[in-house]
Parts: structure tokens; C-alpha cells; sequence
């Protein structure tokens, strides 16, 4: 049964870290680009940062670029996003997505395409 599941997330203080971590069953990891995608209350989802299959193409949303990194090890079947500095405006409910390596990891992010998804973990970034 193919699975994904997201952890990590929790309430964090302006200017702290968390690490994110997706972990996946059921399917082979490295024959898929992956991404972590986020929702705040009453706004879209929008893609945060995707990574390529083999880990060699990384893409981050212009507002995360700087304090968010992605990485992935296909070894332990976990991708992680360590995100520094959070800002208030980085609270929302992350989710990660596998999707087939034919496409870009720009464009996965970009278009928000996913072929699986998470059921996304809180981060509450607040004083």
C-alpha cells in the first residue's frame, strides 16, 4: 500500500527551526521527484520547495529561499525540509508529493503536480 506521511511540524517561536520529515511505503522513492507543498487558512496551495529524483535539482518558492532546504534520502525512504527563520507567514499545514521523475522539479513545483500526497502536518510559527 503506497503511503506518505508527513511529520515534524508543531509551534515554533519568529526566527526559529524545524525539520520536516516525509516518509513513503509502498513505492520505489528514487523514480520520483518529490515536494512539499503548503496551505495557510483561506489562501491556495502553493509549492515550497521540490527536489529531483536522484537529489541533483532543487526548487524553492522565492519566499523560502535562504532559510528552507530540502533533501531527500532515497536510502532510509525520507525526504526532509529544515526550515530556519521562520516567519509568522510560514504558518500552514505542509504537505509532501511524489510525483514521476518525467517531469521537472520546477514545474512540479510551480504547477502544484503531485501524483501522491501526504495528509500535511501543522507548523504554527507565533510569539
Amino acid at each position: 500500500q503506497l503511503q506518505l506521511a508527513e511529520s515534524g511540524g508543531g509551534l515554533v517561536q519568529p526566527g526559529g527551526s524545524l525539520r520536516l520529515s516525509c516518509t513513503f511505503s509502498g513505492f520505489t522513492l528514487r523514480y520520483y521527484h518529490i515536494g512539499w507543498f503548503r496551505q495557510a487558512p483561506g489562501k491556495e496551495r502553493e509549492g515550497v520547495s521540490c527536489i529531483s529524483s536522484t537529489g541533483e535539482s532543487t526548487n524553492y518558492a522565492d519566499s523560502v529561499k535562504g532559510r528552507f532546504t530540502i533533501s531527500r534520502d532515497n536510502a532510509k525512504d525520507t525526504v526532509y525540509l529544515q526550515m530556519n527563520s521562520l516567519k509568522p507567514e510560514d504558518t500552514a499545514v505542509y504537505y509532501c508529493a511524489a510525483e514521476p521523475r518525467i517531469t521537472t522539479v520546477q514545474d512540479m513545483c510551480v504547477s502544484g503536480r503531485g501524483e501522491y500526497w501526504g495528509k500535511g502536518t501543522l507548523v504554527t510559527v507565533s510569539s
